[in-house]
């Protein structure tokens, strides 16, 4: 599966924004002390999150980054996309004239790891960042 660490940690931010949303404005340095992420990496996966409206940065001494919406309107699935990653099993392309192996068919296994794709991509169409921070505030009681 290709899911990269930009993916993840972009995943990781956001859960962390939604966990300290009531407390203001929240700053990278924080997101990336508490989630140990380096602070540069942040920078980068922030931008891309403020460029397709998921986070919103908030100027002056205690300004931060907020969620640009409730937690419980955001998908995991919109956060992974932000960040330009595609969850795929596969290394072919569906609409390539080629198969999985440069020849003219598919692989033997090609739609058994089609329909992973699918099944993944669903789970985190379904999965929102409110049940995340739900979860760890269940699990640190």
């Amino acid at each position: 599966m290709k899911l990269t660490t930009r993916g993840r940690y972009a995943v990781m931010a956001m859960a962390d924004l939604a966990l300290f949303k009531d407390k203001g404005p929240t700053s990278l340095t924080d997101i990336s002390l508490r989630q140990n992420i380096s602070l540069a990496y942040l920078e980068q996966i922030f931008i891309k999150l403020k460029n397709k409206n998921l986070v919103r940065s908030v100027r002056g001494a205690k300004g931060g980054y907020v969620l640009q919406n409730s937690p419980d309107e955001i998908k995991i699935s919109n956060i992974i996309s932000a960040v330009d990653e595609e969850i795929k099993m596969l290394n072919c392309k569906k609409e390539s004239k080629k198969g999985c192996n440069n020849k003219s068919t598919k692989c033997i296994t090609h739609n058994l790891w089609d329909q992973l794709d699918q099944h993944i991509n669903n789970f985190f169409e379904k999965v929102k960042l409110e049940d995340l921070v739900r979860k760890n505030q269940t699990l640190n009681k």
